[in-house]
């Protein structure tokens, strides 16, 4: 599966499928959600909530746990919703920097502030993330003193170089798989880590589809999660749900990529 990256837009085509159409799995089955999404793509942001709010408004009060916000804004939600409790651009002020499109998750937060749901952050920051693009056999213990970069499995390393590589249309430059991979694998675990106090209240998990996927991503450290996956491409197919979006239309950014050698 091709993903999503800051520096990268990947140009997929793919039918349309009507937020009516959207079915569901029943929350007592599947307390444990990973719900994913193409970051810039406002279909999939609209069906992925209809999707959670069809859940909610049936009685599932799952925490929700944000890509959206790195931990060490934790304190600082908390605050903002102490102070606000139901004013969601207070909350994104305070807490939620500049590097998302936040009308696009505005929504999720909204729901969250209305049904008084607990709200996690729960992403790596750019600083933590930096250390391993550094050095990427460097130890990178988490909030709760897990080292974030140890006992990964092979098969899960191979599977994230792969996804690096092909995110960046195979231009990069090989010696920065190995950092990119890791750093993407210490998401996914922060992500897992932060769910996993929640487990028998119900969570779910709004980040990307490259950390949803069900092969290498959270659902590695988290077996017992359900994933969804909201994508352009009928060939993405890593999920245990899968829903087909129309591709935003973009510029191709492989073809003004430029990366290798090295």
């Amino acid at each position: 599966m091709k993903r999503i990256y800051p520096l990268l837009l990947l140009s997929l085509l793919a039918a349309c499928q009507s937020p009516a159409t959207l079915t569901p799995a029943a929350p007592p089955k599947h307390p444990v959600v990973l719900l994913g999404e193409v970051h810039d793509n406002a279909l999939g942001h609209q069906q992925r909530y209809a999707w959670l709010k069809a859940q909610i408004k049936a009685g599932w009060r799952p925490a929700i746990a944000m890509e959206q916000f790195d931990v060490e804004r934790q304190a600082d939600m908390d605050q903002a919703r102490a102070k606000r409790p139901k004013d969601v651009d207070f909350l994104i002020k305070k807490a939620g920097g500049t590097r998302w499109d936040w009308p696009l998750y505005r929504p999720v937060i909204q729901l969250a502030l209305q049904y008084d749901l607990p709200l996690l952050a729960a992403n790596l920051s750019r600083q933590d993330a930096a250390i391993l693009m550094k050095n990427p056999q460097a130890s990178l213990v988490s909030l709760a003193g897990m080292d974030l970069n140890a006992d990964i499995a092979p098969a899960v390393l191979a599977g994230q170089r792969q996804a690096v590589q092909a995110g960046h249309c195979g231009k990069l430059p090989l010696a920065m798989e190995e950092p990119m991979a890791r750093a993407q694998i210490a998401r996914d675990r922060l992500m897992a880590q932060v769910m996993t106090p929640y487990l028998s209240q119900g969570v779910v998990l709004i980040a990307g589809n490259g950390h949803t996927r069900r092969d290498i991503g959270v659902g590695q450290w988290l077996p017992q999660a359900y994933s969804v996956g909201f994508v352009e491409s009928e060939q993405d197919h890593d999920f245990d749900e899968v829903h087909i979006i129309a591709a935003t239309p973009r510029p191709d950014p492989c073809a003004t990529l430029q990366l290798k050698p090295s």
